[in-house]
């Protein structure tokens, strides 16, 4: 596909998980709306399947016209025993092994249209070579917080000071410009450093520190100042041993349906900041106890609930992952006996996707019970709406340490001390913590300061408006050798 001669064209390299290219998509659309469409953007993206489903082609097919998708040919071996593999690890092997259609990607449209800048996915670093290779600016799009990526930039020092398994550290871990947190709320990739998936980590993480133009994170100056200040301080720009650090967030999830859905003609009906939105992404799953667990413990909050992207129950928190396979066409089989008929005038249960984004804005919303992925962080930050915390898998522990130790806009759902889940008593306590008394004002008040300055940060002449558009600017003015 040719492109003007006025326009710059930016070619994506993203990985075969669906949050982290709706991340990076997002980060494309905000970029094309910023320079009135004078870039052209080509997003590479490695399949595990012979393409999206069809939840998730509709997301494809309302991007804008300069943003061209390829999706390179499946590599999934269709292992069977893929389904014991950490979804980390899965990600990383398969787009490793997209690699080298990937570099033949890359050379023909640097052939045909040219190409000023590579953004390559933080779960696909080597591709970073390849803009080595063709000359041109070469960048890591992080779509995580700066707090993860300062573990990240600290785990290699990490590795040889702690000594034990981190979950069994018996003190708080320190990291500059971060709160202190516990092992067991590091990454799951650092959870056993024994494994293919730590080693994996590692390997990836000095690919961050080596990346040659730096590392846009989707996260925003006002959210995480001191950890992205003590970051740059150590930067390249400033005499350190790190990559430049662009804040460029919140990049979030954005467009509307066409119609209204169940759902949201359900909240349309209930008080302002009355019910709790339940959703556990687009792959979290939860145990048949839990699932059990969990709505008693909605019941007995007394509170209006929307409980979405039901799913059936797995002992794997990232079982489905992958599709959305497991989505429920009747709960009564997974749901406690009589739930439904009970809690009928009290919540709804969807068992398909909702539109989180239109959710989120909804003026019935009070709370969001979340997984803490972090563009669910981010979404309900940017609406300025309260969490229950309730991280499941890959970083969503250090996110919900974040949430709740240091920005203080959750309150996070725990499990007793040798239990395998959140009781009904604990979610009845956080619900009732969050919905209703004084620490959840403080919350709520906390989290509607914090949306001010997510907006702000997006303004016009805010910190990350300013970002984007100053690195724009390089990609369309300078050259790589200049």
């Amino acid at each position: 596909m040719e492109s003007s001669p006025r326009t710059t064209h930016i070619a994506i390299v993203s990985v075969p998980a669906f949050s982290h290219q709706v991340s990076i998509l997002e980060f494309a659309k905000r970029l094309l709306h910023l320079q009135a469409n004078t870039f052209h953007i080509t997003c590479i993206i490695p399949t595990l399947y012979s393409s999206p489903s069809p939840s998730k082609s509709l997301f494809f097919d309302s991007l804008p016209h300069n943003i061209h998708c390829i999706f390179l040919p499946s590599l999934n071996s269709q292992d069977p025993n893929n389904k014991g593999v950490p979804v980390e690890i899965q990600i990383q092997v398969s787009t490793a092994r997209a690699m080298p259609s990937v570099r033949e990607t890359l050379i023909s449209l640097s052939k045909t249209t040219g190409l000023t800048a590579l953004i390559a996915d933080a779960m696909a670093p080597e591709a970073l070579e390849f803009g080595k290779e063709l000359d041109i600016f070469s960048y890591i799009y992080f779509p995580c917080s700066t707090m993860v990526l300062s573990i990240c930039f600290h785990s290699q020092n990490l590795d040889e000071e702690v000594s034990c398994e981190y979950k069994d550290h018996p003190g708080l871990i320190h990291l500059p410009g971060c709160i202190s947190i516990s092992g067991g709320d590091f990454p799951d990739s650092m959870q056993d450093r024994g494994s293919l998936g730590y080693k994996l980590f590692l390997q990836r993480c000095q690919r961050y520190l080596n990346a040659p133009d730096g590392i846009l994170v989707n996260s925003f100056m006002e959210l995480e100042e001191e950890a992205t200040k003590a970051i740059s301080q150590r930067g390249k720009d400033g005499d350190g041993d790190y990559p430049p650090v662009y804040s460029v967030g919140p990049i979030t999830q954005s467009g509307t349906s066409e119609s209204r859905c169940e759902c949201l003609l359900w909240l349309d009906k209930q008080e302002a900041n009355s019910v709790l939105y339940v959703s556990f992404g687009s792959g979290g799953t939860l145990s048949q106890e839990q699932i059990n667990e969990l709505a008693l413990g909605l019941e007995l909050s007394r509170h209006k609930f929307l409980w979405a992207n039901l799913r059936a129950p797995n002992d794997r928190a990232s079982a489905t992952y992958f599709s959305d396979g497991c989505l429920v066409d009747d709960p009564l089989h997974f749901l406690p006996l009589g739930f439904l008929e009970r809690t009928k005038e009290q919540g709804l249960v969807m068992c398909g996707w909702a539109p989180q984004v239109e959710v989120l804005g909804h003026k019935s919303i009070g709370a969001f019970l979340s997984h803490c992925g972090w563009n669910s962080v981010l979404e309900s930050v940017v609406h300025g709406v309260a969490m229950v915390a309730w991280p499941l898998f890959a970083e969503q522990r250090t996110n919900a340490a974040l949430v709740t130790d240091e920005l203080k806009v959750a309150l996070r759902a725990k499990m007793n001390t040798g239990e395998s889940v959140v009781v009904k008593e604990e979610i009845v306590k956080v619900i009732k913590g969050l919905m209703e008394g004084l620490e959840g004002e403080e919350i709520r008040k906390k989290v509607k300061e914090l949306k001010k300055l997510a907006n702000s940060a997006m303004m016009e002449d805010g910190s990350s408006t300013r970002t984007i558009s100053k690195l724009a600017h390089k990609w369309k003015h300078l050259g790589k050798s200049m």
